[in-house]
């Protein structure tokens, strides 16, 4: 088991694996189809702030959402505005999971978005990580 212990000192390596995966997934398969669907699809996905009481220029939200899963990835992959980009994505992962919550969805689809906003705010706390252009 000295290869699993030894595993530790490459702690900056996980890291930026961990940013290269979510960010890739951020990018592909959130926030860009989001971003791509025009106005129509930034309205519905904006539409989810009035679970946190915010009606008001829903394709406004949405749009801000897309881009914060879309530009939050690439920031992810490249450590880059690493906390506040974190700070970002946890609250469009809360209204994700609030919106999953009210559409009656339940815990097994909230779930998702739960998970990613503990993983979000577990990288607020521990940084980017030597490999990244934060710490140039």
């Amino acid at each position: 088991m000295a290869l699993l212990s030894s595993l530790g000192k490459y702690r900056d390596t996980g890291l930026l694996i961990l940013r290269i995966g979510l960010g890739f997934a951020f990018i592909l398969f959130h926030g860009y189809p989001k971003l791509a669907g025009g106005p129509e699809m930034w309205k519905a996905v904006g539409g989810a702030m009035s679970n946190v009481g915010i009606d008001f220029y829903p394709a406004f939200w949405g749009f801000m959402a897309s881009i914060a899963e879309t530009l939050g990835g690439l920031f992810l992959i490249l450590g880059l505005f690493f906390r506040p980009t974190n700070i970002f994505l946890t609250f469009t992962m809360l209204v994700a999971m609030l919106n999953h919550l009210a559409a009656g969805d339940g815990m097994g689809v909230a779930s998702r978005p739960l998970e990613l906003m503990v993983v979000f705010i577990a990288l607020i706390f521990i940084g980017p990580g030597k490999y990244s252009v934060d710490k140039k």
